[in-house]
C-alpha cells in the first residue's frame, strides 16, 4: 500500500509559509495581490501564484517572466524565516509517521501543492522529511489532480515495483485532496484537521473521514483498509 499524505493541514500547521510567499511576491513583482484574504486550501503553489497576479492585474506574460525569480526568492525567503517560526506538527503525526515507516507492507510518500523546496524546509522543520523518499509537489503541475500520477511514477522507480491508483491512499484535509486521489482510482481518506469539517469532507465522497490523526492505532486500520 502506497500512502500518499498532504502537507499544510494534514501532517502540520503554521510556519512562515504565507509570509515567505507574500515577500517573495512583493520582491519578484512588485505586489502580493489579494493574499491576505486568499483561499490557500489545497491549491499548489503555481495555481496560487498565478491566481494572485492576475487579480492584481499582471498579464501571463508578466507571470511567466518572473516565475525563476520568484521561486528561487520564495524558497530562500521560507529557509531564512523556518527556524524562528517552526511548522507545528499535529497530534499524533510523529507517533503515526514513525510507525507506519516501521511497517514493510506500505510505502509512504507525499502529494503536496508545495514546490519541492518548501516541502523539503517545512518536513525538515517538522523532523519529518527523511520519512517521505518520494513525492509529488507543486512544482510538477499546476493542477493538483495532475499531481499523484507524478509520485505513483517515483514510487515505482524508488521501489522497484508498480503502483496502480488502486495500490495507492491519498490522505489530505480538503476536497482538493479527495478530488485528486479519485482521479487516478486511489483510495482517499480525509482528515478534519484543516479548515473544513467532517460534514464538509464527507460531502466529498471520500472513502473515510477521520477527525485526526492522534489515535495511531486506529488510523493505521483505516489506512490500511480504507475502502
Amino acid at each position: 500500500m502506497l500512502l500518499l499524505f498532504d502537507i499544510d493541514g494534514t501532517l502540520t500547521i503554521g510556519g512562515p509559509g504565507k509570509a515567505a510567499f507574500g515577500a517573495a511576491l512583493q520582491g519578484t513583482f512588485g505586489t502580493t495581490g489579494p493574499l491576505a484574504n486568499h483561499d490557500f486550501a489545497g491549491k499548489t503553489d503555481p495555481l496560487l501564484l498565478r491566481e494572485l497576479l492576475t487579480a492584481a492585474g499582471r498579464g501571463a506574460r508578466n507571470i511567466e517572466a518572473g516565475l525563476p525569480r520568484f521561486w528561487q526568492r520564495y524558497v530562500a525567503e521560507l529557509e531564512a524565516r523556518i527556524e524562528a517560526e517552526p511548522v507545528t506538527v499535529l497530534p499524533g503525526v510523529h507517533e503515526l509517521i514513525g510507525a507506519l515507516a516501521a511497517r514493510d507492507d506500505v510505502f509512504l510518500g507525499l502529494v503536496t501543492g508545495n514546490v519541492e523546496g518548501g516541502a523539503r524546509l517545512k518536513l525538515l522543520s517538522a523532523g519529518l522529511w527523511h520519512h517521505f523518499p518520494i513525492g509529488s509537489y507543486g512544482s510538477d503541475h499546476e493542477s493538483r489532480n495532475e499531481l499523484p500520477r507524478f509520485a505513483l511514477e517515483r514510487a515505482a522507480a524508488h521501489w522497484g515495483r508498480a503502483f496502480r491508483g488502486r495500490d495507492a491512499v491519498v490522505i489530505g484535509d480538503t476536497p482538493r485532496d479527495v478530488e485528486c486521489g479519485r482521479a487516478i482510482g486511489a483510495a482517499t481518506v480525509a482528515v478534519a484537521t484543516g479548515r473544513f469539517s467532517v460534514a464538509a469532507l464527507r460531502a466529498t465522497g471520500a472513502d473515510r473521514v477521520l477527525t485526526g490523526l492522534a489515535d495511531t492505532r486506529a488510523v493505521i486500520d483505516v489506512l490500511t483498509t480504507p475502502r
